[in-house]
């Protein structure tokens, strides 16, 4: 197989990660307003904009931010910073810009409703799709890992066999979609719970999986994405000390509506 892979012809081709990253996003909305109208939304329509909105910029810029540092030396000698701005992304720094930016426009609305749960399933699946198109470009796209011996390590484009982590991310994704449905399916999440189960579910599972990727470490041996989850995981410390000590304060004993 040739990377990246790309369909069309000759004369006129597009890259399948673009496609399918592009596809990451339409799905992954029409899915969450697909959620809105089978789900009633405690949140006011007014608000709900101004915190997708918030979501969408903070995404926008801290993905960038956090992607560009992940390799400082790299973006510090670039001819174009504004352009390598801009091409590095990363989904961590998407997550957690996402949350700082709605956290600070919730305040200002005065909102007190927890606004991500209905993010969290279209969420889980516009990465899925994304991390598709990430796989298919191989080594070009920097998500693939350090050389493998194990039976499923993949060629990527340069002879070597690697972990493909894009691989590993989705699948983790749809082990987690299917367990948090099926604890939904005998108890009700209490409000907020579902989406801080998934944050806390990605961020540890990006901090250990980032040890098998060619990174740069910055600090104490973690790459700035490490450095990024930590403080995500930070963030919901009270949460994880919840799931650790008291799980059954975090859903109600009925069914999901």
């Amino acid at each position: 197989m040739e990377y990246p892979l790309q369909i069309g012809t000759e004369n006129a081709n597009l890259s399948m990660h673009l496609v399918l990253e592009t596809l990451a996003f339409v799905v992954g909305f029409r899915y969450f307003l697909y959620l809105k109208r089978q789900h009633s939304d405690p949140i006011p329509e007014s608000n709900r904009i101004w915190i997708i909105i918030a979501a969408a910029l903070g995404a926008f810029l801290f993905s960038r931010l956090i992607g560009s540092l992940e390799n400082p030396a790299g973006w510090s000698t670039s001819g174009n910073k504004w352009l390598y701005f801009y091409a590095s992304k990363t989904i961590v720094g998407g997550l957690l810009g996402g949350l700082v930016l709605v956290e600070l426009t919730k305040s200002a609305l005065g909102e007190k409703s927890s606004s991500g749960d209905l993010f969290t399933y279209p969420l889980i699946l516009a990465i899925i799709i994304g991390r598709l198109g990430c796989l298919s470009a191989g080594i070009y796209e920097p998500t693939y890992g350090v050389a493998s011996t194990l039976p499923w390590a993949m060629d990527l484009g340069d002879g070597v066999h690697r972990h493909p982590l894009a691989l590993y991310e989705m699948i983790f994704l749809v082990l987690l979609w299917i367990v948090l449905v099926s604890i939904e399916t005998r108890c009700a999440f209490n409000m907020g719970v579902r989406f801080k189960l998934f944050m806390i579910s990605y961020f540890l599972f990006r901090f250990l999986v980032e040890f098998l990727k060619p990174n740069y470490p910055v600090r104490y041996f973690m790459s700035t994405i490490q450095i990024a989850c930590l403080m995500g995981l930070a963030y919901y410390h009270r949460t994880i000390i919840h799931i650790l000590s008291k799980p059954i304060n975090l859903v109600v004993h009925e069914p999901a509506a």
